[in-house]
């Protein structure tokens, strides 16, 4: 397995520097769209009913219309403001020094044999702040692990992999649930035009395979990985300067943390007593719920965050003396914003390739023809779970999108598997594995390139194969151990949700 991951890594980091592999990978689309355009396919696109086409990127009017739309695709990358929005509070943050503070204090409670699963088990809990994980817990996984005089990127690819290669994974319901239920139903209700679908169909599943994925990240983290990266004795070009130290807090310190905390507790009880009643702002207008992809309380997940790290850093800052005046916060948020120039970079590339590869339409018939082979298979019912888990998993690395994939597989896979006895709630089970372990190994996935400037941080030759390598084990892990726990707790009859079943029709 090690000699494995280090040929990945080799072969990987030998590609051009990522910014320019996006772009070099969108002249290939390119081109294999121009030569797809003059092929009739017979496969049908569910969502439109009609034959996949794939478009010729380079006629003159699909290759203007990319160009003139190259501006706001940049600016509409979903993760760009996320990032940029998120990182000023935690820059501030950082800078006053309040999250060193609260790391030591936490490091001075916390065995450092369990610092890997108390960090997975928080990049859990983050799902339910949409992407927030992905700027939150993945770069302080890093700091913690490094304070604890552990590799930065083994903390890193911890965090990661539970917020990413776990994503369906929730102890709690989370905004993902009734967005993959409504696809679940549409597809079912082609076949039974009656049939419901609960929004909360695998929530039971989904919070039992939690603990799984918290131990099964803690072995590789701990067992493969975090000994790889010793091994091979990558340089940690990190600042030491900016890594916490395990001193104890001074009084004033203390002083500052405990009123930075009493800020952020303050903060989340105001937003909760506001969204609690049935007719709060923060609820969607039409149905009420806070949870709904709509509703401004999950829109405005990244503002909050904002608020809730700059304002205790501030406060913590103006009472230890490291924050004097407003030019101390500005300056905080600007020397990380210095740091980001070559994510912006890395940004505008992945998202014009991902716009040009998704306009193509070569995912889409990737992902079709995969799933009518695994149709004609005839492979037992066992099997013809795990092999949807699989062909997800694999479709992923090209169309990153969960709602996207599951909207074009689930009019397939699931009345498909209805005729075979198999209930929709069980089918979209197996469907969020696959989703979910292939995440952290697609440099499509959105925020894989925020990962690999996390890693550069600490380790400047870190590459696309630095970190392909370094959450492989992951992927490969939780895709075999996680399917092979769906089936075990089918075997046992558990139930998956809320108004689920295993079988169809219920009964």
């Amino acid at each position: 397995m090690i000699r494995f991951l280090d040929g990945v890594e080799k072969i990987g980091n030998k590609l051009p520097d990522p910014a320019m592999l996006f772009l070099l990978l969108l002249g290939v689309v390119m081109v294999l769209s121009w030569l797809l355009s003059m092929v009739s396919f017979e496969t049908i696109n569910p969502r439109t009913d009609a034959p996949v086409v794939v478009t010729n990127l380079m006629a003159g009017t699909a290759l203007t219309e990319f160009i003139a739309n190259m501006v706001i695709v940049f600016t509409s990358f979903p993760p760009l403001g996320v990032v940029l929005v998120a990182m000023m509070g935690l820059a501030v943050a950082e800078h006053s020094g309040f999250i060193h503070a609260a790391l030591r204090a936490l490091m001075s409670v916390t065995s450092k044999k369990l610092l890997t699963p108390m960090l997975i088990f928080v990049a859990i809990l983050s799902h339910l702040a949409v992407d927030a994980g992905y700027v939150l817990v993945v770069p302080l996984g890093a700091v913690i692990f490094y304070a604890a005089g552990r590799h930065p990127l083994a903390g890193i690819a911890a965090a990661f992999a539970g917020v990413s290669g776990a994503y369906s994974a929730s102890f709690l319901p989370t905004s993902l649930d009734p967005l993959l239920a409504g696809f679940t139903q549409a597809g079912a209700q082609l076949l039974d035009p009656d049939h419901l679908v609960n929004p909360l169909n695998n929530m039971f599943f989904m919070a039992a395979s939690s603990p799984l994925i918290i131990g099964l990240g803690w072995f590789i983290t701990d067992k493969i990985v975090e000994p790889r990266l010793m091994r091979t004795a990558a340089t940690i070009d990190g600042d030491m300067k900016e890594a916490p130290t395990l001193e104890r807090l001074s009084a004033r310190e203390k002083q500052g943390l405990v009123a930075g905390l009493v800020t952020i507790i303050a903060g989340l009880t105001l937003i909760a007593l506001t969204a609690w009643p049935a007719d709060s702002a923060w609820r969607h207008a039409e149905s009420g719920e806070l949870t709904h992809n709509a509703a401004p309380l999950m829109r405005a997940i990244v503002p909050l965050i904002l608020f809730l790290t700059l304002i205790p850093g501030v406060v913590y800052g103006v009472i230890v003396g490291s924050i004097k005046s407003h030019r101390d916060v500005v300056a905080g948020i600007s020397k990380t914003m210095n740091t980001m120039g070559y994510y912006l970079v890395l940004a505008f590339c992945c998202a014009v390739f991902i716009a040009g590869f998704s306009q193509s339409g070569i995912g889409i018939l990737v992902a079709l023809e995969g799933a009518e082979a695994l149709k004609a298979s005839g492979l037992p019912l066992g099997a013809m779970l795990v092999g949807i888990t699989f062909l997800t998993a694999a479709v992923n690395l090209l169309v990153g999108s969960a709602s996207a994939k599951w909207g074009l597989l689930a009019p397939i896979f699931v009345p498909m598997l209805m005729q075979l006895g198999v209930s929709p709630d069980l089918t979209q089970a197996a469907y969020r594995i696959g989703d979910s372990s292939s995440n952290i190994i697609t440099p499509l996935m959105p925020y894989f390139p925020l990962v690999v400037v996390f890693c550069q941080r600490y380790v400047k030759g870190t590459g696309i194969g630095t970190v392909i390598a370094m959450m492989l084990p992951y992927t490969i892990t939780f895709l075999v151990v996680w399917s092979a726990f769906l089936l075990g707790y089918w075997a046992l009859g558990i139930p998956l949700g809320i108004g689920s079943s295993y079988v169809y029709p219920a009964g």
